[in-house]
């Protein structure tokens, strides 16, 4: 196993604009780091940087103590897993295990011995013998993951490998992925645009915006203190308030209702983040309350989501399921859970 590192890489399609810019990151042996972020954000051509699958137009990419800038692919000793399982339908589960190891002229008994341990980790020995078409998807997914795991990779990695499957399935197969990783301890370098999946499997993430690294951090450091108010928005289901509002000496003003933030920033228009569980009922005459028409209401069993709106801007809030609410809420936010983020630029100022 080895670490992957990258250092100032970059990727131009035209040579002139960069796709991909000055992306610096250093993934440890045995660590599970997610790419995260929206369409066209970069993360699969970082991804695919990494793998060889795209050239790299500036900075290098390490691979254990080797710059693979133009390493080939197939040399690199890394493993990757997409979202379209990319089996041969003629093979059986045990000849497209099997594939890659006859390729680079493996013995026949390690071979054997490889597909065997991959199919106990994976569970799904009594499929040896079964062509694609009669798996269904997360059984050809796990095909595809024994399929990286046999070749006993320095790093794995991973481009949207759950993008395919039904809710219900991607969360039992994210806690699968989770868990093989941890048992075989490889580093691995996992792209999605699923926030939840990146929250539940990451040990850190890598946000990505716009070609850029708004943050990188283990999940609940990045879901507590955003970086950016695009990060704050991205981070979080339901995702966070952002909310145009004044401050003035350490006070927020909005919606009718004054906050403190505390001193040290500075005056001026801002944009108040508040996540949704943050923001609690109180009574109408509570010191610093703001009232909520409400809209409608999500009920998720275990919580209700009240949505409304301020001062024409949209807000939700989440409180007990077996809390009434009427036509109208008004809420109020512990000053020490609020974000502060500058009106032009997103950065965090608090």
């Amino acid at each position: 196993m080895a670490g992957i590192v990258l250092e100032g890489v970059g990727k131009s399609y035209d040579g002139k604009t960069l796709a991909v810019q000055g992306i610096n990151l250093t993934v440890a042996d045995g660590e599970f780091v997610v790419l995260v972020g929206p369409s066209g954000c970069g993360k699969s051509t970082l991804l695919r940087m990494v793998a060889g699958l795209e050239t790299i137009s500036e900075g290098t990419v390490s691979i254990g103590d080797r710059v693979v800038n133009k390493v080939e692919p197939a040399d690199r000793d890394i493993a990757m897993v997409f979202q379209n399982y990319a089996l041969y339908p003629h093979m059986s589960v045990r000849q497209n295990l099997a594939y890659g190891l006859k390729n680079r002229k493996m013995d026949r008994a390690e071979i054997a011995r490889r597909v065997d341990e991959a199919a106990k980790i994976l569970e799904i020995g009594e499929y040896l013998d079964r062509k694609p078409r009669a798996l269904s998807g997360g059984q050809r997914q796990r095909v595809a993951m024994g399929r990286a795991i046999v070749r006993d990779p320095a790093a794995f990695l991973f481009d949207e490998p759950l993008s395919n499957l039904d809710a219900k399935l991607r969360v039992t197969m994210r806690g699968e992925i989770r868990l093989l990783q941890k048992r075989l301890g490889t580093t691995s370098l996992y792209v999605t645009h699923d926030q939840v999946e990146a929250m539940t499997l990451a040990d850190r993430l890598v946000v990505l915006n716009g070609g850029r690294v708004e943050q990188i951090g283990a999940p609940m450091d990045v879901y507590k203190r955003p970086a950016s108010a695009f990060v704050a928005a991205f981070i979080g289901s339901p995702a966070m308030n952002l909310l145009p509002a004044v401050l003035s000496g350490g006070t927020v003003q909005f919606g009718g209702g004054r906050v403190a933030v505390g001193d040290g920033l500075p005056d001026g228009r801002i944009t108040l983040g508040i996540r949704p569980e943050d923001l609690r009922p109180a009574a109408a005459d509570e010191d610093g309350a703001f009232e909520m028409p409400v809209a409608y209401i999500e009920e998720l069993g275990s919580q209700r989501l009240v949505h409304g709106s301020i001062e024409g801007e949209d807000v939700v809030c989440a409180v007990p399921a077996e809390r009434p609410v009427g036509e109208s809420l008004h809420l109020t936010a512990d000053p020490a859970l609020l974000h502060v983020f500058d009106a032009q630029s997103g950065a965090r100022l608090n």
